[in-house]
This record gives structure tokens, C-alpha cells and sequence, in this order.
């Protein structure tokens, strides 16, 4: 009894299990059921509705449909589009029939499956395509898309562009010349037929290449295949009959399979070149025997592609081997254009120095929507040489700001990366044509690291066009770059051996003092030109000191002035160069005013009103500046013969660096145009803090003006040297008129020592200032000095380079002189220098 109730027990349990599975099994049935429904639903909603107008464009189409152009090929639709990624342009064809077997959309398959398989650059660029079937009522609707480069009809473009004469000739030679090209390859190459060839059958791109297209009837060719041309038996009917030769117009397929591939579409060129030319639709065959309208150089070829014979008609590469029609300027621009990678150097440097010449012969909508694009991919690309930038800088001087910036300046930045020395003098030469162009964050993290290479170059021609190149750069810089590299290049300038190089250097500092900081400005500018600029043994570059301190009078206060400028400026009164003396009263009379002002204040009882109001520049400041640029090349000559004979036959400057600053000339008189940042920490009102080991070149700035006195200290010890060149002779006189003595006699009392103490103690004391324009009454000597960045902590307290420069008192001879210039550990080495300083500087009074 036991047993059986478990056995109805476990039927029980496995009826209930069963149970369980059939409605799970049931219930996934009908889940599956009903997304199958879903997914048919949805489908059909989506073939409803994927065809919303040809303005709204399809829904699940990657591309907007937009305007149509008036004409377009047999019955396909043309429209310009958009890509829905990124707006980019294209052309959108359309062909649309009443049932799925129309002959039209069989045909239209054809023409999309041919030209997504054929490429060629003369042949239109296939990119999408896409078959849909609407449902309205009880119609069907089948239409094709296809979406190919932007392109617009032939007939539309030749209206639009509005050419005449021997400049349409020109362009039209171009444009056959390509589809002269497709046809070879289609006939040549492929063994295709095109079948079509008319004025309706070719598009222009943009850059106005014409390309060939409408390959409906496209068909393989093989006269010993009897179906090989299966397409064209069964298309031919979409072939007017005003283009059909004549055994193609009989219907003869065996005459067609016997001819050569080309003879077809020979007949079919020649009718687009009557169409052409003529400026009207063929409208019958006979039309094309009035020849009036075609150029003489193309009449015979012309003949010979229309010949009733198919076996004795042109073949379209000879025609594009031999014809005298494509010979002319365009075509050979374009053309050598297109394989300038295969051209030597020799003529690719003849070629683009003819080719600003050039351009202006040409169609400008050629060369600015063709030769421009195809100049620009060269440079970009490295297969074009420097003088093609001169080329590239004419084209891009006839498009607008907008255009230029979108075609011109992408290309110029990426050159600023290239290593050719060449390349970068054209850069900098035209900077003036781009520069402003260019956004300030472009120039502080493109431009500017490539330009900054050239400020230690080896040439001093390409280290002064970056130096003046800078003049348009600078304030397009953020202040990080412009305090932690450019004005350390600008430090090694100002001693640099070509004194060209130096005497622009001070010019670009008195430029862009505006766009530095107020911290920058007050440890860079005294030094530089106090220390540096004015005690240059090269005139121009002391009066350019002059000047540039005269320019910035209202970055120094009153105690700077009376302390640090006055005694530096005072000097140079008594100048061997008349117009540095002028220019010295002249900085002396507008200092001296400043003081005047603030002695009156003082007087007054208003000492926090005469501290706190700011030193303006007196009216007339950026015109003195921009006159010393200009005197600067007045006196180049006799400075130079000037100096040389200091030096005993020995210049200092090359007269290409000279030349070079004569040229620059006007270019740096121009004011710099003030670009603000709103990162520039200019804006800020207190300066930023410097660190003791400053980069820039010009020493480190303290809290308190008589602390940063430090005895004209230039603070060059903190930096590694760029480039070690051998100084000249020159360049050693300036060098040593910046170490100064430890020790001198004193000639006279200083009551301002106990007041100026600086806070380093590495140095001595002693006020400096006593002799520092020996340089400049004495010449320089003939053996040359360590380089400032050289010296050591231990040849400051050794050399005496000042001996070298100053006259010697009369009672003292080469003893004291081999003595400050013993070297240590060697210190019968100096002698015989010494002596030759001695007879130098002896000769020199």
C-alpha cells in the first residue's frame, strides 16, 4: 500500500514537469512569433517612410539630399549633398522606376556596380549606393542613390566660370586631355566599352578636373566572344541616336566586334568636342560636319575620331600623344604639376621660379581652385622645393582671409617642422604676408618651436630673419614662452659676433617690451641695454641702446633712473660717433625731465603722490625708435670701415649680414600689433616671481631697486651656453667690458657705495662704473678673450679684462698687466699677451 502511493505520487510529480515544459516551450513560440511580427512591422514601416522628399533627404541615408542641378545624364537625377558625419560635400544620383525589372533601373545596376569596381583619377570617385522600394497605395517605387565626390555638370560649370578666348581654349584642352585619359583606359587597358561619351556624360570636381561617368551602358569588348558586349545589346536604346556611330546606329554587332575597341567611343569624343565648342546640344549627326567652331590645331584629330571607317578612326592615346592642341602653358603647368615627383632638382627649381610669372598668364579660377591645391599638396608633402614658396605666397595673396586661412596657412604651419635651411629663409622672408593670419595658439605651439631653431643657427642671415621675424611672432606668444626661451635666444644675440645681429636684437627688445610682464621688464630691460647695448663697441648698436631706453621710459622708476640709466647714458656724451652723442643729450634732456617732475612733486609735500605716479614717455618715443632703425642703415658703411680699422683689418660683421639688416629695415619701423591673451600674466598687477636661477639671460631681480643695483650685474653665470663659437676680436672686446674688475684705483669717490650693496656676496663690493667707456676711446686688442658664458667663478677674481680695453696710466707698463692677467696655476702663460695688449693699447692712444 506504501509502495503504490509513491508510485501515483511520482506520475503525479513527472505529469506536472511535462506540463511545465509545454507551456515554457509555448510561451517562447509565441515570444518569437510576435518579434518576428515586430521586426515586419518595423520594416515595412521603414520602407514607408525612407523616402521623405528629395529636400528632407532619406532618414537612414549617411548623406543630406539637397538642391538639384538642372541637368544631368539620360533619366538619373542630380543633387548636391552633405555627409550627415561631418558636412562634408557630395553629389547624390538618383534613379527611380515603376517595378523592380524596369530597363532603366537595370541599366542603373550596371552603372553603379561599373563604377564602384573602375578607378581611375580621371573617372568619377564612387562612395555609396543604395537601393530602396517605396510603397504609395497600390504603386511600387524602386529608386537607386548613389553618393560620388562632389561633382557638378560639365555645361553648368563652362556658364559658371564665364571663360573667353585663348584662356577658354586653354581650359578646354585641359579638361579633354583628362577625358581623353579615361577613354584610353577604358578602351586600352580594361578592353571596356563606354558607349556614351557626350557633354552630358562628364562632371567637374571642385579643383575643375573633368571626370567621366554614366556607365549604364558600360560593357566588356572581345572580338572573339560573341556575347561579350551583353550590357550594350541590351541598352543601346538609352543611347541617343544623335551620338551613335554609324554601324552602331544599324544595330551591326558583328561590324562592332571586328573594330578595334576605341572605335566607339573615338565617335563619342568627337561628339563632345562638337558639343563643346559649338556650345549647343547635338541634336542630329549631321550637325558635326560644321566644323566652324573647332580650333584648327584640333580640326584634324577632330576628322580622324569622326572617320565612317570604325578601323581607321583615332585612337584616343595617340590623340594624346600627338595632337598639337594640349600643347600649350596650362596643360604643361598641370601636367608637370602631376608628376613632379619625377623630375629632378634642376628643374624643379627652374620650373617654380618661373611660376609666379607664370600664374598671372593663366586663368585665375584655374590657378586658385587647381595649380593652388596641387602646389600646396607639394609643399606639404616634400616633393616641391623653397622657391616654390614664393609661388605659393602670389596665389594665396588673391584669395580672402577666409580662404586663405582654410587653403593656405595649414600648409605654411606644417613647414615650420621642416629641417631645410632654405625653406625656413622663405618662411621668414614672407612672414609679414601670413603672420597676422595666424592665431596666437597656433604660433605659441606650432610655429614658434619650429622658428626658434634658427636663433642658433650657424648662418647669420637665417639667425637675423628669425630674430626680426619676431617682431610679428611676439605677441602672438603666451608670457611662459616668451620669458622661458625667447628671451633667453635674445640674451645670446646681444653678444652675438655679427654686429647687425646685436643692434636688431636691442631694437627687438624696445618693440615688445609692452608684452612683457612687469616682473620680465624690470630685470631684463636695464641690463640689456645698460649693460649690454650701450657699451656694444658697434655705434649703431649704442645708439640703438639709446633709443630703445628712451622708448621704454615709462617701465623704469624714478630711482632706476637716477641710479642706473643717467650715469650709463651720461658717458656717451662724449662718444667718437656724433649721432650717439646726440642721441645721448637727447635721452639725457627726457631723463632729466622725468627727475624735474618728480623733484617738483617731492617739493610739494606729496612724496607718495611722486612715488606712486607712474613715468610716462615723452610724445615722440616709437618715432625716435623707429628713426634709429632707420639711422642704423644711413651709417652702416662708415661704421663698418670704422670698426675694422679698430680691429686692424678685421671685421666684424659680413656684408650679407649687413645687407640683410638694410633690407629688414623698414619691415621692424612698422609698430608690432598688440594681440592680448587672456592667460598673459601681464594682466596681472604684481609681477610674477623669478626664480634666482633665471633663464632669460639678464640676471635675477630682487625685491628693492638697490639691491638689484649689484654694480650693473648682467647675470649671465646661471646660463648654459647655445653654441660656443670662437669669438672675434670684437666680440672679445665686449666680452670683457663685462667682467669687470675686482679690484680698480679709484679715481674718484663714490658716495653712493655704502647705499647700493647687493645681497649675493659671491662678488666684490666695489662700485664698477669708473672706466667703463675705455672700450670705445681705445681699440680693441688682437688677442681674444674666453667667451662670457665660459668664465668661472674662478676667472672673476684672476682676469683683469678691462686692461684690454682702457687706456693704461701713463706710469704703468705690462708688469700690472701680466699680473691681473695671470691664469692660476700658469701664471707666466699671460706674458706674452700682455705685452701685445700693451702695444696695442699703446698704439691706440
Amino acid at each position: 500500500m506504501g509502495q503504490w502511493r509513491k508510485r501515483q505520487s511520482k506520475k503525479k510529480t513527472q505529469r506536472s514537469t511535462e506540463s511545465d515544459r509545454n507551456r515554457t516551450h509555448t510561451l517562447s513560440l509565441s515570444l518569437s512569433l510576435s518579434s518576428r511580427v515586430i521586426a515586419k512591422k518595423e520594416m515595412l514601416k521603414f520602407l514607408k517612410g525612407v523616402v521623405g522628399g528629395s529636400s528632407a533627404g532619406l532618414k537612414d541615408l549617411p548623406y543630406n539630399i539637397g538642391d538639384p542641378y538642372p541637368s544631368a545624364w539620360g533619366s538619373w537625377s542630380h543633387f548636391r549633398g552633405t555627409s550627415k558625419d561631418d558636412g562634408s560635400p557630395v553629389s547624390i544620383f538618383s534613379l527611380s522606376g515603376s517595378n523592380p525589372q524596369d530597363g532603366h533601373l537595370a541599366a542603373g545596376r550596371n552603372g553603379v556596380k561599373r563604377l564602384r569596381t573602375v578607378r581611375h583619377p580621371t573617372i568619377l570617385s564612387f562612395l555609396h549606393s543604395t537601393e530602396v522600394e517605396t510603397f504609395d497605395g497600390t504603386t511600387t517605387k524602386v529608386t537607386i542613390y548613389m553618393v560620388t565626390e562632389p561633382v557638378m555638370p560639365l555645361s553648368d560649370k563652362i556658364k559658371e566660370l564665364g571663360l573667353e578666348g585663348t584662356q577658354r581654349d586653354e581650359y578646354c584642352a585641359l579638361g579633354l586631355r583628362q577625358i581623353a585619359k579615361a577613354v584610353s583606359f577604358l578602351n586600352n587597358d580594361c578592353k571596356l566599352v563606354h558607349g556614351n561619351v557626350c557633354l552630358a556624360s562628364v562632371v567637374v570636381t571642385p579643383t575643375l578636373d573633368w571626370k567621366l561617368h554614366a556607365f549604364d551602358v558600360l560593357s566588356e569588348f572581345d572580338g572573339n566572344t560573341g556575347s561579350a558586349s551583353g550590357p550594350m545589346l541590351q541598352y543601346e536604346w538609352l543611347v541617343g541616336s544623335q551620338y551613335k556611330s554609324l554601324e552602331f546606329a544599324k544595330s551591326d554587332w558583328s561590324s562592332i566586334r571586328k573594330s578595334p575597341p576605341w572605335a566607339i567611343d573615338s565617335w563619342g569624343l568627337g561628339c563632345l568636342i562638337y558639343e563643346l565648342f559649338s556650345g549647343n546640344k547635338l541634336g542630329k549627326t549631321e550637325e558635326m560636319r560644321n566644323t566652324a567652331s573647332i580650333p584648327k590645331s584640333l580640326l584634324p584629330d577632330y576628322q580622324r575620331l569622326l572617320s565612317s571607317m570604325p578601323s581607321r578612326r583615332l585612337n584616343t592615346s595617340k590623340l594624346l600623344e600627338n595632337s598639337e592642341y594640349f600643347q600649350n602653358k596650362m596643360v604643361d603647368t598641370i601636367h608637370f604639376m602631376e608628376i613632379l615627383t619625377l623630375k629632378d632638382s634642376v628643374e624643379k627649381d627652374t620650373f617654380f621660379r618661373k611660376l609666379p610669372n607664370l600664374a598671372e598668364q593663366l586663368p585665375r579660377p584655374i590657378v586658385l581652385k587647381k595649380l593652388l591645391p596641387l602646389l600646396a599638396s607639394a609643399l606639404e608633402f616634400g616633393s616641391a622645393a623653397a622657391p616654390a614658396l614664393t609661388a605659393l605666397f602670389k596665389m594665396g595673396s588673391w584669395l580672402s582671409a577666409e580662404e586663405f586661412s582654410l587653403k593656405v596657412l595649414p600648409t605654411i604651419v606644417k613647414l615650420f617642422a621642416s629641417q631645410d635651411r632654405a625653406m625656413r629663409v622663405r618662411l621668414l622672408q614672407h612672414i609679414d604676408q601670413y603672420g597676422e593670419s595666424l592665431s596666437a595658439q597656433v604660433v605659441d605651439e606650432q610655429v614658434y618651436p619650429g622658428v626658434a631653431s634658427g636663433f642658433s643657427d650657424t648662418s647669420a642671415f637665417l639667425r637675423e630673419l628669425t630674430l626680426k621675424s619676431m617682431l610679428v611672432l611676439a605677441p602672438k606668444l603666451s608670457q611662459r614662452t616668451m620669458s622661458t626661451s625667447l628671451l633667453k635666444y635674445l640674451s645670446k644675440l646681444q653678444v652675438d659676433e655679427e654686429p647687425a645681429i646685436r643692434t636688431n636684437t636691442t631694437i627687438l627688445l624696445g618693440n615688445i617690451a609692452s608684452y612683457l610682464n612687469e616682473g620680465t621688464r624690470k630685470r631684463v630691460l636695464i641690463n640689456a641695454f645698460t649693460v649690454r647695448a650701450l657699451r656694444d663697441t658697434f655705434s649703431p648698436a649704442r645708439g640703438a641702446g639709446l633709443m630703445a631706453i628712451c622708448a621704454t621710459s615709462s617701465y623704469y622708476d624714478i630711482t632706476e633712473i637716477a641710479t642706473r640709466i643717467l650715469p650709463n647714458v651720461v658717458v656717451l656724451t662724449i662718444d667718437p660717433d656724433c649721432d650717439v652723442r646726440s642721441k645721448a643729450f637727447q635721452a639725457i634732456d627726457q631723463f632729466l625731465q622725468l627727475v624735474k617732475q618728480y623733484h617738483e612733486k617731492m617739493n610739494a609735500g606729496d612724496p607718495e603722490g611722486a612715488a606712486g605716479s607712474g613715468i610716462s614717455s615723452i610724445p615722440g618715443n616709437a618715432s625716435l625708435l623707429g628713426w634709429a632703425m632707420s639711422s642704423l642703415t644711413k651709417g652702416k658703411s662708415s661704421e663698418q670701415a670704422q670698426l675694422a680699422a679698430m680691429n686692424s683689418g678685421t671685421p666684424l660683421a659680413s656684408k650679407s649680414s649687413i645687407a640683410s639688416s638694410e633690407s629688414g629695415t623698414p619691415h621692424t619701423t612698422t609698430p608690432p600689433i598688440c594681440v592680448s591673451s587672456s592667460t598673459d600674466l601681464a594682466d596681472q598687477d604684481q609681477p610674477i616671481p623669478v626664480s634666482p636661477t633665471s633663464t632669460d639671460g639678464w640676471g635675477e631681480i630682487e625685491n628693492g631697486v638697490h639691491e638689484e643695483h649689484e654694480s650693473d650685474k648682467d647675470g649671465w653665470d646661471d646660463i648654459e651656453p647655445l653654441e660656443e663659437p670662437k669669438p672675434s676680436p670684437a666680440l672679445a672686446n665686449i666680452q670683457a667690458a663685462q667682467k669687470r674688475p675686482v679690484l680698480q684705483p679709484v679715481s674718484q669717490p663714490k658716495p653712493q657705495a655704502t647705499n647700493m650693496l647687493p645681497k649675493s656676496k659671491l662678488k666684490a663690493t666695489k662700485n664698477k662704473d669708473d672706466d667703463l667707456w675705455g672700450s670705445i676711446a681705445a681699440p680693441a686688442p688682437k688677442t681674444s678673450s674666453k667667451p662670457l658664458n665660459m668664465k668661472t667663478a674662478g676667472s672673476l677674481d684672476d682676469d683683469d679684462p678691462w686692461a684690454a680695453i682702457a687706456a693704461p696710466p701713463p706710469t704703468t707698463r705690462a708688469k700690472p698687466l701680466s699680473a691681473g692677467r695671470g691664469r692660476g696655476a700658469k701664471p707666466v702663460a699671460p706674458k706674452l699677451g700682455a705685452q701685445r695688449i700693451n702695444r696695442t693699447s699703446s698704439s691706440g692712444m
